[in-house]
């Protein structure tokens, strides 16, 4: 599969997920939607996607529709997903990510050969559930690992898992990959080894495995594993205000 038709597949997801008729586009300024039920951003957000150097913004009401259509003529895709160059020209409130998006051609994945055994664990497992409790309520939310509908693939050192890896399976066949290790166990090669083992399982089942990353350490793991940076997505919270940077914006 090439990039182009990787890119292809991840806007298919990401206009999908936008719930109202929507499409990355090169011409000037995001395309803007108004979408309550927008599955880019939690609700009453704004949720913006950045896929191959275009933009789609979902918006919860008419009024943010016409602030986002504004700051989009001012700003550059890349700008639309930048939080220091959001909040000069918006009324942001609170923001989620942003977070860099990789998507992987099953010809490109390297997977991890040899070392620890990988194993595969039953969803839900005590032993999963103290290494969530174990690495803390923030990396276990970021993680995503609580939500998996793939089986987990675990690495166990002393009785117990200090590594986890799987996949939730989202629409137009995506597996998006959720991956954990153990605070003190990390920087050793463990998160490579399970997502290794979790990305072969989706290949498998004929999906597109998807990696949502913001920290460094993640994208490093992405990357060895083959996956390519796409683009980023970004959630924000908006005011009622109107920022001195859109004072006296005609919007139509």
């Amino acid at each position: 599969m090439t990039s182009d038709l990787l890119l292809d597949r991840a806007r298919e997801l990401w206009t999908g997920l936008a719930v109202r008729p929507v499409e990355f586009s090169s011409s000037d300024g995001a395309n803007v939607v108004v979408s309550p039920g927008s599955r880019l951003c939690p609700p009453l957000w704004t949720g913006i996607v950045v896929l191959g150097g275009a933009s789609i913004v979902t918006v919860p009401s008419v009024h943010v529709a016409k602030l986002m259509a504004g700051a989009s003529r001012k700003l550059s895709d890349e700008e639309l997903v930048d939080e220091d160059r959001l909040r000069e020209v918006l009324p942001v409130l609170d923001v989620l990510g942003p977070a860099s998006l990789f998507y992987l051609d099953r010809a490109d994945f390297l997977p991890v050969q040899g070392g620890a055994a990988v194993e595969e664990a039953v969803c839900g497992d005590d032993e999963l559930a103290a290494l969530l409790a174990r690495a803390g309520e923030e990396d276990a939310g970021e993680s995503g690992l609580e939500v998996i509908t793939s089986p987990a693939f675990v690495l166990r050192e002393n009785d117990g898992v200090v590594a986890a890896a799987g996949y939730q399976a989202w629409p137009q066949s995506v597996a998006h990959l959720s991956v954990l290790v153990a605070p003190g166990c990390r920087g050793r090669g463990l998160a490579r080894a399970v997502a290794s083992a979790a990305v072969a399982h989706a290949l498998a089942a004929g999906r597109l495995p998807q990696w949502r990353a913001r920290p460094h350490p993640s994208k490093r793991v992405a990357l060895a594993l083959g996956f390519q940076e796409l683009g980023s997505q970004l959630s924000v919270r908006l005011g009622d205000a109107v920022s001195p940077a859109l004072a006296g914006e005609t919007v139509v």
